[in-house]
């Protein structure tokens, strides 16, 4: 599967046509029936009573917010390569505008063959905006406009504008434009926390170049993980939305914009039932910080996390598989000055729940560095109450805290080695054991053979008798704090 942002290149069709490789097949739905059921006698059976429910009025909601969406296009200088038009981008070769078929040239380029330096050529793209201002603030995606030299916005009633872009977020990918003009039509701003998963949902947008082109669907879900690297709790719908409705609204039943159109997750590069929208309570705080100041600072508690499945609950006594997992703590950072560990498990972030791994960022996303928060945490059976204050995402990282370590051997299938004091010195750890060989269900698990062992169940060891006497107590399964190269990631294996 591939997950797409939605700016319409010149190359978007081509793909489609070629199809995309791999993916996920998706079980086919059966009809469920009861062979017991006996039907209820005739004479006693009565209709279902079921009132009458109004479908939303799509057409006055197009109709009052049609004018507020605008078309975008955006021109750049590629430099051509024998592949197609390529784009710089933050020093990397990208396709400009985020075309999909950059990936299948770059994968099968004959290894080795330097190409000569060509001549810059003109790159165009399309996305959708939205106008929030009567004094022309329009809100798009990043992606649309970035690395863009013109942009240029143009309205339902065909005047067309060259924009410009006032900042952008590539984390949220959120961008502010300003036009020179008044009086201008304006969409109302919903609250995406109201929204339902249910409720019918509207998209108005320009897919490959068609302005004003409006699709309707559902909430499919709310709170989304993607794995892109963001931060958003992303709404996913089953709204019809294809390259060049990047950056349009989403709006609700009432008209009020509640997203803006950001991705879809397909197998060819086109709309197949998934897209994702960016809540506009993220998109309303991004675009008020670019206007006041140009930029926008994230906040950051300095932690890798993973998801909580069963057997890491089992392992970590655990209720229920719900939590973020501490894998990783950033030395100096936030969550090591609070003193939060590798084999924590928040449950819950200001009162909270966290129940995916992905609320965990998606609160941090929200929030301003400088701020405390409260954690409330499970280390070793116990709950505790952790307050941390947020840094700059802005600011790197100045390393890894150790991490706690420990081993099994026995039913893990693990031989296991204490480091050396040089091996030590090298890896920056104060403890750990070598993985010599990994066999059985350790194996089955995805332990390797010179993986560094760091913990058991959030307990740090440091010799194959501390190892063995966590898993004796343990008995379902237990986690294994694993580092292989920089990575650290909990590994859950099942005992018997």
């Amino acid at each position: 599967m591939r997950i797409n942002s939605l700016k319409s290149g010149p190359l978007v069709l081509a793909l489609v046509a070629a199809g995309a490789i791999g993916g996920a097949s998706v079980a086919g739905l059966q009809r469920v029936t009861s062979a017991h059921a006996v039907p209820a006698p005739m004479a006693t059976r009565t209709a279902p009573v079921n009132p009458a429910v109004a479908l939303p009025d799509f057409a006055q909601i197009t109709a009052q917010n049609g004018p507020a969406v605008v078309n975008i296009s955006v021109t750049g200088m590629a430099k051509t390569s024998n592949d197609g038009p390529v784009a710089r981008r933050g020093g990397r070769e990208d396709p400009f505008g985020n075309d999909p078929m950059f990936e299948f040239f770059r994968r099968f380029q004959p290894d080795g063959q330097s190409q000569p330096p060509q001549p810059d050529t003109p790159s165009r793209g399309q996305g959708s905006g939205f106008i929030v201002s009567a004094d022309g603030i329009i809100l798009t995606n990043a992606h649309v406009v970035r690395d863009a030299q013109e942009v240029m916005v143009k309205l339902t009633d065909r005047r067309e504008f060259v924009a410009k872009v006032l900042g952008f977020d590539a984390k949220t990918d959120i961008a502010v434009l300003k036009i020179d003009a008044q009086n201008l039509p304006t969409v109302t701003v919903g609250k995406t926390s109201e929204l339902r998963p249910g409720e019918w949902v509207l998209a108005i947008g320009s897919p490959f170049g068609f302005e004003n082109t409006v699709t309707a669907g559902v909430v499919s879900a709310k709170g989304r993980s993607l794995p892109d690297d963001s931060a958003v709790p992303f709404i996913q719908t089953d709204v019809a939305v294809n390259p060049g409705n990047s950056g349009g609204p989403l709006f609700n039943s009432r008209g009020e914009v509640v997203g803006i159109n950001s991705q879809i997750y397909s197998r060819s590069g086109g709309y197949q039932g998934l897209s994702f929208a960016i809540p506009m309570d993220l998109a309303s705080k991004i675009k008020n910080e670019i206007v006041a100041h140009g930029k926008v600072e994230h906040a950051r508690l300095g932690v890798s996390v993973q998801e909580v499945n069963q057997a890491l609950a089992d392992s970590f006594n655990l209720g229920s598989p719900e939590g973020a997992l501490v894998s990783m703590v950033e030395k100096g950072g936030p969550a090591d000055k609070a003193g939060l560990q590798a084999g924590d498990v928040i449950r819950k972030l200001n009162g909270q729940p966290v129940v995916s791994s992905g609320d965990l960022p998606a609160v941090i996303s929200l929030a301003t560095p400088g701020e405390k928060v409260q954690l409330d945490v499970w280390r070793q059976g116990e709950s505790k109450t952790i307050e941390a204050q947020l840094g700059n995402a802005n600011e790197k990282a100045t390393g890894v805290a150790s991490a706690d370590a420990a081993t099994p051997q026995g039913k893990l299938g693990l031989a296991l080695r204490p480091l050396q004091p040089d091996e030590l010195r090298a890896s920056g750890l104060p403890a750990g054991l070598l993985i010599q060989d990994a066999q059985g269900a350790s194996a089955y698990a995805g332990v390797q053979q010179g993986d560094l062992l760091l913990a058991v169940n959030g307990q740090p060891v440091s010799s194959v008798e501390q190892v063995r006497a966590v898993v004796a107590k343990s008995q379902k399964s237990v986690a294994l704090l694993i580092q292989r190269g920089e990575d650290k990631i909990f590994v859950p294996v099942r005992l018997g």
